[in-house]
């Protein structure tokens, strides 16, 4: 660890929550691959087989610079870290916290982005950004919009860009989207508005 790695960085955002579905793997690997290792805590909803175990964290952790893992109710959220939502459980935050929950199904899903994102706009308001990347439902555009109205801000991947284009399109139609850009160029838009170099909307 070098000197420069040992001081400690002021990111102007706490939390990075991002919520994908169909194409997911392939957009959250491009995302997080170009971040620094410190990096915000990230926690991540995408949809999967409620029936089936996840190998979508240890798929990651191959391909990404961060510790991935799924998460665990009542966890901290550190630096360096991404928590990815465990199949048929949905995923909140807490202060400073994971919160697992097995209520009900939102928009037929669980985990929900919805039910994510507006914890997070709860818990971090302003200190928070919302990610909605490739997905082919629009759950978590009712989320996106809490986000922004709490403060928050919110990016969305360009469709164009994206292998299943319904969740970023609903996102972005409500209106309530900062920032679209091709997932190509996702992880520096991130690192940039964390770093406040990135224009805050």
């Amino acid at each position: 660890l070098s000197l420069h790695d040992a001081l400690p960085i002021y990111w102007r955002y706490d939390l990075v929550a991002i919520g994908t579905s169909a194409g997911g793997l392939m957009a959250l690997t491009e995302t997080l691959r170009t971040l620094p290792v410190s990096f915000p805590g990230i926690v991540v909803v995408q949809h999967l087989d409620p029936s089936h175990e996840s190998h979508l964290a240890s798929l990651l952790m191959r391909k990404v610079p961060q510790q991935v893992k799924q998460a665990e109710h009542g966890e901290p959220i550190l630096p360096g870290f991404v928590y990815i939502a465990p199949p048929d459980e949905h995923l909140l935050v807490g202060p400073g916290k994971i919160q697992l929950a097995h209520s009900q199904l939102v928009h037929f899903s669980r985990p929900s982005i919805d039910l994510l994102f507006e914890s997070v706009a709860g818990m971090y308001g302003s200190r928070s950004i919302g990610v909605m990347l490739s997905g082919s439902n629009s759950d978590g555009a009712a989320g996106m919009r809490a986000i922004k109205e709490a403060g928050g801000t919110t990016v969305a991947q360009d469709p164009i860009s994206a292998e299943f284009r319904t969740m970023p399109q609903a996102a972005i139609a409500t209106g309530c989207v900062d920032h679209v850009v091709p997932i190509m160029r996702m992880g520096n838009l991130l690192k940039d508005l964390c770093e406040g170099t990135g224009e805050r909307p």
